[in-house]
C-alpha cells in the first residue's frame, strides 16, 4: 500500500504553494487584520481562477472531480500560508454536504456557484456549550427556528448547511428576513465566527440522511492536512530563526536542546502527514477504514500543530510574542483548529468507537 503522492498531485501542491507564496506574505495578513477584513477576497478569486475551489466537486457540477488526496495537498498549502479564506467552510464542509445529502436540484443550483467562487457556504453544527454536533434547531413547514454558534465564516457566506433536529440537514440562504448574524470575538482574527439566529427563515430540507459521520470524517482528514501544512511552516520558521540568532557567539540552532525540540516537531509532523495520507486513501478507496483513519489523522494533526506553534514561539523567545513577529498567526490558527469540529477528547472517543467491539459515548 503506497501513500506517496502521484506526480500530478505533487504538481498540484506546487502550483498551490506558488500562488499562496505570491499572494499571502505576512504583511498581507497584518493588513487584513488592521483593516478589519474578514477574508482575503482577491486570494479567493485567484483560487477560483486556478480551479482549486472546484477540485473535489463533480465535473457535471463545474468542478474537477478530484479525490480526497488532491484536496488534501491544497489544504496543506493553505495551512502553510495561514490563508484567510473560507475553504474549509465553503468547500470541505458546505459543498461536500450538498454533494452528499442534497437533492439533484440543490446540487445543480449551488455546486457550480461554489466551485466558481460566485457563492460561499458555511456549515452550522454547534449550538454553544454542549454536544459538538447539536440538533436543537428545528425545520418545520419549510421554516427554520433556533440558533447556531459558533459558525465559521458566516459573515461572508451566502448559504448555510444547518444541522437540524433528527440529524438531517437544511439548506438556507442567509441574506433574508428571519436570519440574524452576530459576530463573535474570535481568537483567530483571520477565521471569524458568528452566532446565527433563525426566526422563521425559509429553508429547504436536504433529502440525504445519515451523512453526518461521513462528512465530518472527511473534513477531519482535510483538517489534518491543514495542520500538517501549518506545522511544517512553523518548523521552518523556527529553524531559520535558530540558524540566524546568535547566542554566546554561536547560532542558537547549534545548541542540542534546540535541535531536540525541532527534531520532535519534525517527527510529529511526519507522523501526522502519514495519518493524513492514510485518511485520504481511506476516504477514496476504503470507506470502512475511514472512521478510524479520520480520527487518527485528526488527533495527530492537532498534536503536531500544537507542538510546532508552541515550540516556534519558544525558539523565538520574547520577540515571538509580538504582533510584528509572525509566530502568532500560526499559534492563533492552531488554537482555533484544536477545537473546530470537535476537540481532542471528542476525536479520541471516535477513535475508540471505531475499534471492533468498542462503544464509548462521545462528548
Amino acid at each position: 500500500m503506497n501513500f506517496d503522492l502521484s506526480d500530478e498531485q505533487k504538481m498540484l501542491g506546487e502550483q498551490a504553494r506558488a500562488l499562496l507564496a505570491d499572494m499571502t506574505p505576512f504583511d498581507r495578513l497584518r493588513t487584513l487584520i488592521d483593516s478589519g477584513a474578514e477574508w482575503d477576497e482577491p486570494l479567493w478569486r485567484a483560487l477560483a481562477d486556478m480551479g482549486f475551489l472546484g477540485a473535489a466537486i463533480p465535473e457535471e457540477h463545474g468542478g474537477l472531480g478530484l479525490g480526497a488526496l488532491d484536496l488534501g495537498v491544497i489544504m496543506e498549502a493553505l495551512g502553510s500560508a495561514n490563508a484567510a479564506v473560507p475553504f474549509m467552510s465553503s468547500i470541505v464542509l458546505g459543498a461536500e454536504a450538498i454533494r452528499l445529502a442534497g437533492s439533484e436540484a440543490q446540487r445543480a443550483a449551488w455546486l457550480p456557484k461554489l466551485a466558481s467562487g460566485e457563492a460561499i457556504a458555511t456549515f452550522a453544527y454547534a449550538e454553544g456549550p454542549g454536544p459538538v454536533f447539536a440538533t436543537g434547531v428545528a425545520l418545520e413547514g419549510g421554516k427554520l427556528n433556533g440558533s447556531k454558534s459558533p459558525v465559521a465564516d458566516a459573515g461572508i457566506a451566502d448559504i448555510a448547511v444547518v444541522l437540524v433536529g433528527g440529524g438531517g440537514f437544511a439548506l438556507v440562504e442567509l441574506d433574508q428576513p428571519g436570519v440574524k448574524r452576530t459576530k463573535l470575538d474570535s481568537f483567530d482574527q483571520l477565521r471569524p465566527h458568528y452566532r446565527i439566529d433563525f426566526d422563521g427563515a425559509a429553508a429547504e430540507a436536504m433529502p440525504g440522511v445519515g451523512k453526518l459521520d461521513r462528512l465530518i470524517d472527511q473534513a477531519a482528514v482535510q483538517a489534518a492536512f491543514e495542520a500538517v501544512g501549518g506545522a511544517e511552516a512553523c518548523l521552518h520558521m523556527a529553524r531559520d530563526y535558530a540558524m540566524e540568532r546568535q547566542i554566546f557567539g554561536r547560532p542558537l540552532g547549534g545548541f542540542q536542546a534546540i535541535k531536540h525540540k525541532l527534531a520532535d516537531v519534525a517527527v510529529a509532523t511526519e507522523l501526522a502527514r502519514s495519518n493524513a495520507y492514510y485518511g485520504g486513501w481511506a476516504a477514496e478507496s476504503s470507506p470502512d477504514d475511514l472512521p478510524a483513519a479520520a480520527a487518527a489523522a485528526r488527533l495527530s494533526g492537532i498534536k503536531c500543530l500544537e507542538m510546532a506553534a508552541r515550540e516556534n514561539l519558544q525558539v523565538h523567545g520574547g520577540i515571538g510574542y509580538t504582533f510584528e513577529a509572525n509566530c502568532h498567526f500560526y499559534y492563533r490558527r492552531e488554537r482555533m483548529l484544536a477545537v473546530h469540529l470537535g476537540n481532542r477528547g471528542f476525536w479520541a472517543d471516535r477513535l475508540l468507537n471505531a475499534q471492533p467491539g468498542s462503544q464509548v459515548k462521545a462528548a
